[in-house]
């Protein structure tokens, strides 16, 4: 299984092929429409979180960023420097306790074993407060034995998470990164109450 010491040694050896270098242009466009700025916010499996930095930048400081390994969370303050150390937090998700208003996912799904998906999905809906809101980018192609990443597909998603969110979208995202286009889906998933 893919851990800890897996990751620590991608970020160390800048093997981050899935990093754009900056927040996705779909995940923008989401958070640029958020008027309320006090939301308390989460990032798990947040890498470099660009994500993050964009939000901070834009006046969410409300945010907390949690990554199994420790240099993306380095990345990220000396990027950022102003973000509190005590918002940065190397933890492991499925262990991990708070409650927040929105989840923001961005390749963290893709990256875990998908024999965890349904524990991913159990542990988003213990995170969110209720009616909070679970977005982001879910990768649009064939669910593959090896990686990361690995795939899935609308209709699996669809069948994970409608038991306990209210799929308000679920749809090809439009304005993904090139090498990303066509094999992305935009979502939100509300907690159901």
């Amino acid at each position: 299984m893919v851990g800890k010491d897996y990751w620590e040694k991608r970020y160390i050896n800048n093997e981050t092929g899935w990093d754009i270098g900056s927040a996705s242009n779909p995940l923008k466009q989401y958070i640029d429409q958020i008027k309320d700025k006090s939301l308390k916010i989460l990032i798990p499996g947040a890498g470099n979180s660009y994500e993050a930095e964009y939000l901070w930048n834009n006046g969410f400081k409300n945010i907390y960023i949690l990554d199994i390994a420790q240099q993306p969370l380095d990345n990220l303050k000396k990027r950022v420097p102003e973000i509190p150390i005590n918002r940065l937090l190397k933890q492991d998700f499925f262990k991990f306790e708070n409650q927040f208003d929105l989840i923001i996912e961005q390749t963290f799904f893709c990256a875990i074993n998908p024999n965890l998906r349904v524990a991913y999905k159990n542990k988003m809906f213990k995170l969110l407060k209720p009616s909070g809101k679970l977005v982001g980018l879910l990768f649009n192609f064939e669910l593959t034995e090896s990686g990361p990443p690995f795939g899935g597909s609308k209709t699996e998603y669809q069948s994970l998470f409608q038991n306990d969110f209210k799929i308000k979208t679920l749809e090809p995202s439009i304005n993904s990164i090139k090498q990303r286009q066509g094999k992305e889906l935009f979502f939100i998933f509300e907690k159901k109450t």
